[in-house]
């Protein structure tokens, strides 16, 4: 037999049931229903529903096939008129047989008579007190740990060391069959710190663009959650969440195929279920709005390494100490590390679980097709998410309403984190600051130069004119010497007189440029450049058959300008 597609909504009267059945024979069908069971069978077709409310045959029961479609379409009368029936979406729970709902041990002694223990005990007359006796034997500590537990509901134990070569790729921890509890968080704590990258963070803290970016983004649970609140004292109040959440024909034939369980839990174990829940939720979220709801190859990988649970095996005891924990792993490992994601996330989780459980089932039925098309990341379906998927069909809304209440009355820093997030923000602001003023102090005088340029042009024009004088009195210098020389050389020392006229003026330019350049020169270093321009010039003007005494002559005069100089 196969199960068909089926989909299931209300009304205040009635309960509809449409029935997908493609080239079945619409003239051969039964339908049976009574209570909250309904029973369907077109050949090759057959579908028996366990109902979350009781319906009645009283004659207003209606039928119908659309022969097009291949969809038969049945409205069954409600027992109670205007009562709300809760989790019509939740399809592996609506197949679970009736009986199956009570909490059956997942494993069984096979060929167990069903005699009770006091039966047994009237049967058994004669039984035997003598029993088998075994010395003691110590038991080591191996043995011991090898009962460390894990998987949904801390289910599961040895599966890690049956799988040892997929799972080195898929969790953190190693050997988690014989490593205890408060080991496994010390080593996750160690790893973190480990690889916690300061000069990472920093990096997303001061160039957020892309981190402001994502945080616009609008996940599908925001629309949902926008109307759950402007329908609020409705739908909310009786906890029909159907209308807010639908799923996909994909989504629903996942639901059809999950194998459907019943889990003996305690008290403890009950609530690490849930707090989980918490932790592979706000991983989950994260990846969602990186992405922008566009999943890739590094998804399995944001998910699992973000969630303690998964990579881990973690256990909680507080929803505070899932917060924490998910903050420094998103500060570590992922490629946007900012503070304002972890609180996104954290806000984005507490909506969905106030959007109720088909919300939840539609996260995880996600993170299933994520991890199921992820090798080997589908080994953590079987050990986590595909327990999720059919056991939070059957939780009740108000746990998950309390347990969203939970998390909005906690309050999350970064000085909770343990990563001295606050004195590396500091330090940096000071560091920017110090780069700042340097950079100011540098550009500080280019800036002020147009302002300064007065007094520039004053000292510049000062120079000028002194470095005139000081030319003038070169020249004065220079048209005395022929009068204190002796003939011979009067013709020559004319000519050069002339020349040095053009080379004082020379001297002149040149000084006046040099003078622009470099402000505040005095004026003796210019009066003895010129100078030494002026005796370089003698010197090279005089010609090579001048006698001794002619020479004498000249340093005479020489003397003579520098007297009449003074």
């Amino acid at each position: 037999m196969l199960t068909p597609a089926f989909e299931l909504s209300q009304d205040s009267d009635f309960l509809t049931v449409a029935i997908r059945i493609p080239h079945a024979r619409a003239s051969e069908f039964d339908v049976y229903f009574e209570g909250v069971d309904f029973k369907f069978y077109a050949k090759p077709y057959f579908l028996r529903l366990t109902l979350p409310g009781r319906i009645v045959e009283n004659g207003s029961e209606q039928g119908s096939y659309d022969a097009d479609k291949g969809i038969f379409t049945i409205r069954l009368p409600k027992e109670t008129p205007g009562q709300r029936f809760e989790g019509l979406n939740m399809l592996t729970a609506l197949l679970a047989p009736r009986k199956s709902r009570s909490a059956k041990p997942l494993v069984e002694e096979i060929g167990a008579s069903g005699v009770s223990e006091e039966g047994a005990d009237d049967e058994d007359a004669e039984f035997d007190w003598e029993i088998e006796q075994t010395p003691y034997e110590e038991v080591s500590e191996s043995a011991l740990l090898s009962q460390c537990h894990y998987g949904f509901g801390n289910l599961r134990a040895g599966v890690v060391q049956r799988l040892q070569d997929e799972l080195s790729e898929v969790i953190d921890i190693k050997d988690p069959d014989f490593t205890p509890v408060t080991e496994r968080r010390q080593k996750r704590l160690a790893a973190e710190l480990a690889k916690f990258d300061s000069d990472h963070y920093l990096a997303d803290f001061f160039e957020d663009e892309a981190v402001e970016q994502i945080l616009k983004y609008s996940p599908w649970w925001n629309d949902a959650h926008a109307e759950m609140m402007a329908s609020l004292g409705k739908s909310q109040e009786q906890g029909d969440d159907t209308a807010l959440v639908s799923f996909s024909e994909e989504e629903k034939y996942q639901l059809r195929k999950f194998v459907n369980k019943s889990y003996l839990l305690d008290k403890k174990a009950h609530r690490q279920v849930y707090y989980s829940l918490v932790d592979i939720l706000l991983a989950y979220c994260y990846e969602i709005r990186v992405t922008e709801g566009e999943h890739n190859v590094e998804s399995a990988w944001t998910i699992r390494k973000l969630s303690p649970t998964l990579c881990w095996f973690e256990t909680w005891t507080d929803v505070h100490e899932i917060l924490v924990s998910f903050g420094r792993r998103v500060l570590c490992y992922p490629l946007y590390r900012h503070f304002k994601l972890v609180m996104k996330a954290y806000r984005d989780t507490i909506k969905i679980l106030q959007l109720g459980k088909s919300a939840v089932l539609k996260c995880l039925l996600d993170i299933h097709k994520i991890f199921q098309e992820n090798d080997p990341a589908y080994i953590l379906n079987d050990l986590y998410i595909s327990d999720y998927c059919v056991w939070i069909q059957k939780a009740k809304s108000k746990k998950l309403a309390a347990l969203a209440e939970a998390m909005k009355a906690v309050s999350l820093s970064k000085a909770q984190l343990g990563l001295e997030l606050q004195e590396l923000e500091a330090a940096a602001l000071l560091v920017q600051e110090e780069e700042t003023a340097g950079k100011a102090a540098q550009c500080g005088p280019t800036q002020q130069a147009p302002g300064s340029s007065p007094e520039s042009s004053d000292s510049d024009s000062t120079t000028s004119s002194d470095t005139e004088d000081s030319a003038s009195e070169q020249e004065e210098l220079v048209g005395t010497e022929p009068l204190l020389l002796t003939s011979p050389q009067a013709p020559l020392l004319e000519e050069d007189s002339s020349l040095l006229s053009q080379e004082s003026g020379l001297c002149r330019n040149m000084a006046s440029q040099e003078c622009e350049v470099s402000q505040g020169q005095t004026r003796a270093p210019l009066i003895e450049e010129v100078g030494d321009e002026l005796r370089t010039t003698l010197q090279v003007s005089t010609p090579p058959d001048v006698s001794a005494g002619s020479h004498s002559s000249m340093q005479d005069g020489e003397e003579s300008g520098q007297v009449l100089g003074d």
